[in-house]
């Protein structure tokens, strides 16, 4: 089997970090492997002298930006927690984020889920979002969602053959300009990743949002854009962009800049592959598969979340 050196270094991040502040990370189990290294601790942990208060999920970030991002990312979410809003609360009783090795780690109370959300529940979770006042922190205005895109295709030519940075620099400076030409409404608070995998639904039904690192302040029209783009590349049904346009209370397909930002989603979503592929095999499998239909303009290929059962 191939090995992952991602999913080792992040293994190696969890041990240290945890040891360093008194934290049990053995037989922690790796959740997911994407934009970030996400662990669920086992057991009872305690950090330094106080003991947890329930179990704990960690999360190992990849982004370059972490850094700038993550201090406020916990307070946002702590604020908005404290408000009652339906999110995953920092664990308090870490003083985080802690930095490691070049690495941002963080820690979050874990919540026990079953079953799938639906995208009903996501919509009525953004409405709700959208209408909560932007929290008196420095949240950075989203101006440029190909950002770390276009960081990656500059900083991972291992990856990239010439041609295909060559087509990835010219076509990110288009969609960028056609970004900044769309008339969007009032900007709000921004989950920025408001992808239906984010949303965790708990025990007795109700649900949470889950994993806040895109949170800013900007056009509602991206946190929407991601389910009608769960449809076009991930799976999601007809049905399942209706049920969320209603839950939601408009449909962003008869907005003017419905196939702009959709072009802009597309391009974002080829960004965390080409940071990770020298790293991660299922990355390496999937931006080939990715940037071959971008290349021959397929609007309708299926991409993939987890390598294909």
């Amino acid at each position: 089997m191939e090995t992952a050196p991602l999913a080792e270094e992040a293994f190696r991040v969890l041990r240290e970090v945890c040891a360093k502040i008194g934290i049990d990370a053995r037989g922690a189990r790796l959740l997911r492997l994407r934009s970030n290294a996400v662990f669920k601790l086992s057991g009872n942990a305690v950090a330094g002298n106080r003991a947890a208060d329930g179990e704990m999920v960690v999360r190992i970030a990849t982004a370059p930006d972490a850094l700038t991002r993550l201090p406020v990312v916990v307070e946002v979410a702590r604020w908005l927690a404290d408000r009652g809003f339906p999110t995953v609360r920092p664990a308090d009783e870490v003083d985080q984020p802690i930095v490691h090795d070049g690495r941002v780690v963080t820690f979050w109370r874990y919540v026990p889920s079953r079953g799938r959300p639906t995208t009903r529940q996501l919509g009525r979770v953004l409405r709700s979002l959208h209408r909560e006042p932007v929290p008196p922190v420095g949240l950075r205005t989203l101006t440029d969602p190909l950002a770390e895109v276009r960081h990656a295709v500059e900083h991972r030519a291992e990856v990239l053959t010439a041609t295909q940075r060559s087509w990835l620099s010219d076509r990110i400076e288009e969609l960028t300009g056609r970004w900044r030409d769309l008339d969007t409404g009032s900007p709000v608070l921004l989950h920025g990743d408001a992808w239906i995998d984010n949303l965790l639904r708990c025990q007795d039904g109700h649900v949470v949002l889950c994993d806040w690192d895109g949170v800013a302040v900007g056009p509602r029209e991206w946190d929407l854009v991601h389910t009608y783009h769960g449809q076009r590349r991930f799976g999601l049904s007809a049905s399942d962009v209706d049920e969320f346009a209603r839950a939601y209370g408009s449909d962003l397909r008869l907005w003017p800049g419905y196939g702009t930002l959709m072009e802009v989603r597309d391009m974002y979503a080829v960004g965390i592959h080409i940071r990770n592929a020298s790293g991660d095999p299922f990355s390496r499998q999937e931006l080939p598969r990715r940037l071959d239909s971008l290349t021959r303009g397929d609007g309708h290929a299926r991409w993939y979340m987890a390598a294909p059962a």
